[in-house]
């Protein structure tokens, strides 16, 4: 079977083919944000990593399993022990997943919540697997390699807990969802209009046309209200700084912050308003 990944303008940051990498990072902490094309299972080596799924905070130590499933939006703070941060990641791709599903006949046979957590305990065929990479990741692993571990993950993933399968094999796009809890849960993500548009099953207009209609305002516009509203309050209610929020809100740099937050309040964030 000759399977090729959609590169359409949905899918457009997936693998064209599994991947295992070995993320390494130093100094005290790395934030940042991202979407996950793939599904991801991951080991934590040395430090510590917040992850924030939709508006839901786990926080992972070295020696903990994540699986992050495809099409979600991902905010995350690693903190790193000794000055390092280190986690060995295997991105599994959807041509790997549709090929073993017809040479298996694995199906998905039934709906698992896709905003429920797939929690992995410590687990001696999982721990075995993150060892017998650790070698090859000293050099470039041969493309065939990578294949056939990625394959020998998906088997001891559904081994070690038949629920995965519904998880891997279900190939289905993310469908029309209800717009205003996505966007509660979604709104501190610095994303562009169209990933939001995917992620809610609708196309760039029929998003903007579904937003108008159920909020009366333009998303672009929502977005900024929303996130200046919630700036507001944990500024002058909760007593942070404006330093402190303005990444974790959406906004790229605190000058612009700034700026429209004294567009839209009369002054700046750094001012007590009396």
């Amino acid at each position: 079977m000759e399977c090729k990944n959609d590169i359409s303008e949905k899918a457009k940051d997936a693998a064209t083919g599994p991947r295992i990498v070995l993320n390494t990072y130093s100094g005290n902490t790395i934030e940042g944000e991202a979407f996950v094309a793939d599904h991801i299972f991951s080991y934590i080596l040395q430090g510590k990593q917040d992850v924030w799924l939709a508006d839901q905070k786990h926080t992972y130590h070295e020696g903990d399993f994540r699986f992050f499933r495809r099409n979600q939006l991902t905010k995350y703070v690693k903190s790193t022990t000794d000055g390092s941060f280190r986690s060995i990641a295997v991105h599994i791709d959807q041509c790997t997943l549709k090929e073993m599903s017809e040479q298996y006949a694995l199906k998905a046979d039934s709906i698992v919540n896709p905003h429920a957590a797939l929690l992995i305990q410590s687990n001696a065929l999982l721990k075995g697997f993150i060892d017998s990479l650790v070698p090859y990741l000293q050099q470039q692993m041969d493309e065939r390699i990578v294949a056939l571990k990625a394959r020998e993950l998906v088997l001891l993933l559904i081994q070690y807990n038949s629920a995965f399968k519904n998880v891997l094999f279900d190939f289905n796009e993310p469908g029309k969802i209800d717009l205003e809890a996505f966007m509660n849960s979604h709104y501190r993500y610095n994303v562009p209009m169209e990933r939001l548009a995917f992620l809610t099953g609708r196309s760039l207009s029929g998003f903007k046309r579904d937003f108008e209609k159920q909020f009366h305002t333009s998303p672009g516009r929502w977005l900024l209200q929303k996130r200046l509203d919630t700036a507001r309050f944990l500024i002058e209610q909760q007593k942070e700084k404006p330093s402190d929020v303005y990444l974790d809100l959406g906004f790229e740099d605190l000058s612009h912050f700034s700026f429209a937050y004294k567009k839209e309040f009369g002054y700046a964030p750094n001012k007590k308003h009396s």
